[in-house]
């Protein structure tokens, strides 16, 4: 177990408060895969997991509120699929870094959109952009992860203790509640989304300083290799 642990974590700083038990999850399913199943079929899955979760919305917003709660079965689906399709592949020694990171990047970007315009779907009035709202600073999120790989050379999926992961359950509970409190979707996703705001802006004040700080150091390295030049000529 602590081998394939290491080997899972390869190229992944996690934060998330639920990291540890995650990871020993996830440690022990990429030994039970069965062989026939790929990344990219694990991405599919994942994928698959958001459309179920965003038609589950529409479906709520059609017929009767009780369809919401198979949006758990579809965040459930996708956590298994996108956690799983990048570590699988660390796991059987055959990462495709470039690739993985992009077809991950751009699976999670269209699910985000599908869920959110399901959301745009089953709301009423001015609370539809709440949806939009939410898609664009998830978007935001995700772009900072990207730079702070970019820049700082790491990459994490994570802002602070919340991941992934996380915003899946409080997505889950909040679209649960909905079912048995009905409007309260509304309330509980503009907390969610200011709070998703005010994240955004916290971890892109992080990436700023990692960007000031990489700037000093490339302009160091400059300034010495200019110097060890004019030693050199002189």
């Amino acid at each position: 177990m602590v081998k394939t642990l290491n080997i899972i974590a390869k190229d992944r700083k996690r934060t998330n408060i639920l990291k540890n038990s995650e990871q020993k999850l996830i440690a022990y399913l990429v030994q039970k895969i069965p062989s026939w199943i790929n990344s990219d079929g694990l991405t599919a899955i994942g994928f698959f997991g958001n459309v179920l979760v965003a038609s589950s919305i529409v479906m709520g917003a059609f017929f009767s509120r009780y369809w919401l709660l198979m949006t758990i079965a579809g965040f459930i689906i996708n956590w298994f699929g996108d956690s799983l399709d990048g570590r699988i592949a660390y796991y059987r020694n055959n990462p495709r870094k470039w690739y993985g990171f992009s077809l991950d990047i751009t699976v999670d970007w269209v699910g985000t959109i599908l869920i959110g315009l399901a959301y745009m779907i089953y709301a009423e009035g001015a609370w539809k952009y709440l949806g939009f709202l939410f898609v664009v600073l998830y978007g935001w999120q995700m772009i900072t992860a990207q730079l702070r790989y970019k820049v700082g050379g790491q990459y994490s999926i994570d802002s602070g203790i919340f991941g992934p992961t996380e915003v899946r359950i409080i997505l889950g509970a909040i679209i649960t509640l909905e079912v048995f409190i009905p409007h309260s979707i509304y309330y509980l996703t503009t907390f969610a989304t200011a709070f998703l705001l005010y994240s955004n802006f916290v971890e892109a004040r992080k990436l700023l300083k990692i960007a000031n700080q990489r700037d000093i150091e490339e302009k160091r390295i400059k300034a010495e290799e200019i110097q060890k030049q004019n030693r050199e000529n002189a």
